[in-house]
């Protein structure tokens, strides 16, 4: 991976956690937490997804990442939001 494929990735998973922060009230860890965890969760998205069979485009292929990234911080927030309430 180089350098500006990183920084993409980044700045795609930044945008996805905040995003994903919106969407997930009460699960949150702010905003520097939730940009982080966006960055996780596109890892995470960009695993599990085409693992499981979800394929699908959105036009371009950085809001296709983004949405990919979202889904995965979704999921992700709402799992450990889960654990820390139990």
């Amino acid at each position: 991976m180089t350098a500006t494929a990183l920084i993409i990735f980044l700045l795609i998973g930044a945008i996805a956690g905040w995003l994903a922060g919106l969407i997930v009230r009460g699960f949150g860890f702010g905003l520097i937490g939730n940009i982080v965890i966006g960055i996780i969760g596109a890892f995470l998205a960009g695993w599990l997804l085409p693992a499981m069979g979800v394929g699908f485009t959105l036009g371009s292929p950085i809001v296709t990442s983004i949405v990919y990234a979202m889904i995965g911080a979704i999921v992700l927030l709402v799992i450990i939001g889960l654990i820390r309430r139990a």
